[in-house]
Formats: C-alpha cells, sequence, structure tokens
C-alpha cells in the first residue's frame, strides 16, 4: 500500500509579509512555511506546479513529502493548505519537518472490498460508513496509503469494527479505549433483529463525534 511520493524543490523567500508572498505567487509560487524540530520556521517558495501535482494525488495532507533545497533534502509532513475562494488553487502551505523513525498522527482513508458479495448488501441492505477515515499513531516514514475493511461476509446488522482491520505491526489508533465502529450493514430486512444493534452502532458513532468536537481546541 505504498504511496506515489511527494517531492517538492523550494527555494528560501527572503521577503516574508504579505508582499512577499504576493510577490511569490505573481512568479509561479505558492509561498509557504517550514517549522518543527529544532530549527527555527523558515520561509520559502514552492512551484505551483508540484504543488498542483501533490494535490492531485489525493493524499496531499495525510502523507509525507520531501523537501530538495540545493541538493539538501528534508522529509516533512503537510499540516494546512489554503486555497484561493474564488480560483480554487493554492495560496499557502504549511510543512512540518519529521524523520521517518518520528512517530505522528496522521488520518488514513479506509477502503471497502467485497461489497458485490455481501450476503446483507445483495438482500437490500445499505453499507452505512461511519468512518471515512481513521486518524493512526505511525512513523513519519512507513504511513499506509489506506486501511482496507472486508465486508464480504456481512449480513444485515453485522458491522466492522477497528479491530476486523490490519493495521501495519508499527501503526496503532490514536482512539485505544474502545473498539470502535468503521461501519455497518444496515436495510429492511430483519429490521426487527438488528433494530437494537442498529440503535447501539447509531449511539456509539454520535458519542465518538461528541467526544471528538468536545476535544478539539
Amino acid at each position: 500500500m505504498s504511496k506515489k511520493q511527494i517531492s517538492f524543490n523550494v527555494e528560501v523567500r527572503e521577503r516574508t509579509g504579505t508582499g512577499g508572498a504576493r510577490e511569490a505567487r505573481n512568479n509561479g509560487f505558492v509561498p509557504g512555511v517550514l517549522y518543527g524540530g529544532d530549527d527555527k520556521p523558515v520561509a520559502i517558495n514552492l512551484r505551483l506546479a508540484e504543488v498542483l501535482k501533490a494535490i492531485e494525488t489525493g493524499h496531499f495532507l495525510s502523507s509525507t513529502a520531501t523537501l530538495v533545497h540545493k541538493g539538501e533534502k528534508q522529509l516533512v509532513i503537510p499540516q494546512a493548505i489554503q486555497m484561493h475562494p474564488i480560483t480554487d488553487r493554492p495560496v499557502h502551505v504549511d510543512l512540518f519537518r519529521v524523520t521517518a523513525n518520528q512517530k505522528i498522527k496522521v488520518e488514513v482513508p479506509v477502503h471497502f472490498k467485497g461489497e458485490d458479495v455481501s450476503p446483507g448488501l445483495k438482500k437490500g441492505g445499505t453499507l452505512n460508513v461511519v468512518r471515512h477515515t481513521v486518524e493512526l499513531l505511525v512513523p513519519a516514514g512507513h504511513i499506509p496509503e489506506y486501511l482496507e475493511a472486508d465486508v464480504s461476509a456481512l449480513e444485515v446488522g453485522d458491522n466492522i469494527k477497528i479491530s476486523d482491520i490490519k493495521l501495519p505491526s508499527d501503526a496503532e489508533p490514536t482512539i485505544n479505549d474502545r473498539d470502535f465502529t468503521i461501519a455497518t450493514i444496515a436495510g429492511r430486512v430483519a429490521v426487527a433483529d438488528t433494530e437494537e444493534t442498529g440503535d447501539e452502532d447509531a449511539a456509539e458513532a454520535e458519542g465518538e463525534e461528541a467526544a471528538e468536537e468536545g476535544g478539539e481546541d
């Protein structure tokens, strides 16, 4: 599950502030800031074409990237990207310095397989995805491209938990106090038999969302 590597050839931006950022954009660059680690923050310019290519990979904010400056390389994890509200072009990027073995928190998407053979879905059930991504604590140099959830054997009323998903040996979910739900098979078939399970899954999903919202700064 390896990702296509993202690389940026960058320049140090001597002129900072609004004027420097505007000048960078006018010259075909995306202004950014490199911070983290033991070094001070540095204003940088990234090539617009390279940033657009990185965004097109679909995992810009969930994978590491390599910065190249005068032959020297630095591993980073993108922290944020600002887009222009009208043109939808990138206008600023925040990058955080990391090392390959440094464990970081990152959202990893969940892919589902077996939907075409799932007995519950064949009976008219619906795949109800509770979590499209899972936040993992994982080494920066070993971020999985995605997690795979197999629903091929699920009936209506069944669910798939995080414990049902095989994680890399060096990764763990940041939520570690419960076996949280990833998805359920909901449907009209056997509603009476699965009503209680469905209520529990819905309550768990709502509880997790409330807990996460309450923990945000």
